[in-house]
């Protein structure tokens, strides 16, 4: 989670940062670092502590842009930008709490959310708004926690304490406030199947697949199934929090609790831990999870003590082989390969 259960709801003091949606290319790494080797894709990450999502250099092992801006491939933040006003940013966009990057209909898209209740459906590298909105902007009931767009351009929104998954009717335009929505204890993780054409929501103790039907004007969620979540302890809840495709692999996806990390493969309704280097990446308190196809590759996170949260990390783990990078002064949440799909 972006905010921890135990946290009090209300934050007193919400912190605040300049900036807005910003555009440059991005590229394959060249020569490459010692963490991540030559060819691996940029890393893109929350980065809570200043409260943007950040496109990074993959061939640098120590990210410091204070001293190097050049590491820095893409940024985006709502404060400021006009484009994002109405979604209040200065009180919903406090602890981003999720990016990825995917097609639609010919353009590149990042998706985000953020814990105090901004959700965004950002164009690259424009910064241009496809769709926004702010759930309960200013405190954490909702806590939007992940999104989804679907084929339709319609887009589905994780809410982890307001355990529900909303799919909005975003194809109606960039402001579209419709949606309908399904109950979801600490929903976390969403991913749309293009092969069984449902969508998977992950939440605090199983995974759903609900089919939409209805209108794309006037959609409805559906729970066709539910598996139940591995625990660690019997009577106790698994703690789902990232749900991610494997890519590469057709019909599985990452899965991480509070205490594992699993790949589910669809066809079987099974978790594996049949993975290459399941030996490093499988421990406590992964918040993400994602491979890179070409290199084998995998990135996490896991939280690292005397930060500004007990949520955060300076460092995205790298493994097959291990290796590790480092933003100086950093808030990280999640990191994914920049991977569009």
């Amino acid at each position: 989670m972006s905010r921890s259960s135990h946290v009090p709801s209300r934050r007193g003091l919400l912190l605040g940062a300049a900036g807005a949606g910003a555009g440059a290319a991005l590229g394959m790494a060249g020569a490459g670092g010692a963490a991540a080797g030559a060819g691996v894709p940029p890393v893109l990450l929350t980065e809570q502590a200043s409260k943007r999502i950040l496109v990074l250099d993959p061939g640098t092992d120590v990210w410091d842009p204070g001293a190097d801006p050049g590491v820095v491939r893409w940024a985006f933040s709502p404060l400021g930008d006009a484009r994002y006003r109405d979604c209040a940013p200065e009180v919903s966009w406090v602890y981003p709490s999720e990016a990825k990057v995917r097609l639609h209909r010919g353009r590149t898209f990042v998706l985000t959310t953020a814990s105090f209740g901004f959700v965004g459906v950002v164009e690259w590298p424009t910064g241009r708004r496809y769709w926004g909105t702010a759930i309960g902007p200013g405190d954490d009931l909702y806590n939007p926690h992940t999104a989804e767009i679907l084929p339709d351009g319609n887009v589905a929104v994780a809410c982890s304490t307001g355990a529900r998954v909303r799919l909005y009717a975003a194809s109606l335009g960039p402001r579209a406030t419709r949606f309908t929505e399904a109950e979801l204890k600490g929903g976390h993780g969403l991913h749309w199947d293009r092969e069984r054409r449902v969508l998977w929501a992950m939440g605090d103790d199983e995974l759903v697949a609900f089919e939409v039907a209805g209108t794309v004007a006037r959609p409805r969620l559906v729970r066709r199934f539910a598996d139940p979540l591995p625990v660690a302890t019997p009577g106790k809840s698994a703690g789902g929090h990232d749900l991610f495709p494997v890519a590469g692999r057709a019909g599985r996806m990452w899965v991480t609790t509070s205490a594992s990390v699993f790949q589910y493969e669809t066809r079987g309704r099974t978790f594996a831990q049949d993975f290459a280097g399941a030996g490093e990446i499988v421990r406590k308190g992964v918040k993400c999870a994602g491979n890179d196809p070409r290199s084998g590759r995998v990135v996490t996170t896991v939280p690292e003590a005397g930060l500004g949260e007990t949520w955060w990390t300076t460092t995205v783990s790298v493994h097959r082989p291990p290796g590790a990078y480092k933003l100086l002064g950093g808030g990280i949440y999640k990191a994914r390969w920049w991977l569009p799909v």
